[in-house]
């Protein structure tokens, strides 16, 4: 992670979920986060569909794409030659849907004129209503802003390169987290063996 933005909502994220593979939707709180909600966004999946739409963007996030970003299916920001390709960005999605974790992404983005912008995305898994594979929170954001932004939109973004994140989970009593948070079953974080990923199972026929 290079861009303060991804540091600090991963650092947030990381000590709201505390020994659970990830937080709830509902203890989010935008107050909490509010110089990175200018480049943060909602999805909400439906793993069915493949699909995610875009819930809630930040201010400097739509102004990246010249729009308003609510209702936006995910993939469309490549467009639509990335859909089913190896390049395809619900690849990045259900990697930390499925895995329950983190990933995070270097994007360019490409304007009408061909000017380019560098990206850092960040996707984090979510519960929602007792589902992992419902919600992402994330973040888009320029390494540098250019004098074009706001006057000239991205047209499509590349995903250049990618990475899992899989930080070591620290001591539970250093977060500093209230007391009383929610410790649902059978939703540890997952354990890494070389490339593989275990996630702990539940009570047997269950």
């Amino acid at each position: 992670m290079k861009h303060p933005t991804s540091r600090q909502l991963h650092a947030y994220w990381d000590r709201l979920r505390g020994e659970r593979a990830a937080p709830e939707r509902g203890e989010i709180e935008p107050g909490a986060i509010r110089n990175l909600l200018a480049d943060s966004f909602i999805l909400e999946i439906d793993p069915v569909s493949r699909t995610g739409t875009v819930r809630l963007a930040g201010t400097r996030l739509c102004a990246l794409f010249g729009r308003e970003l609510r209702g936006t299916a995910f993939a469309h920001l490549w467009g639509e030659a990335a859909r089913g390709s190896e390049a395809d960005p619900m690849r990045l999605v259900e990697t930390v849907t499925g895995d329950t974790i983190g990933m995070v992404a270097g994007l360019t983005g490409v304007t009408a004129r061909d000017e380019t912008i560098d990206l850092e995305l960040m996707l984090l898994p979510l519960r929602h209503r007792g589902k992992t594979q419902a919600r992402l929170i994330g973040a888009l954001s320029p390494h540098c802003i250019p004098t074009w932004l706001g006057t000239r939109p991205v047209l499509r973004v590349e995903t250049v390169s990618q990475r899992v994140l899989d930080a070591p989970l620290p001591d539970p009593m250093a977060r500093g987290l209230p007391e009383g948070l929610p410790e649902p079953a059978n939703d540890l974080r997952p354990i890494r063996f070389g490339h593989l990923l275990v996630h702990e199972g539940g009570r047997n026929g269950s």
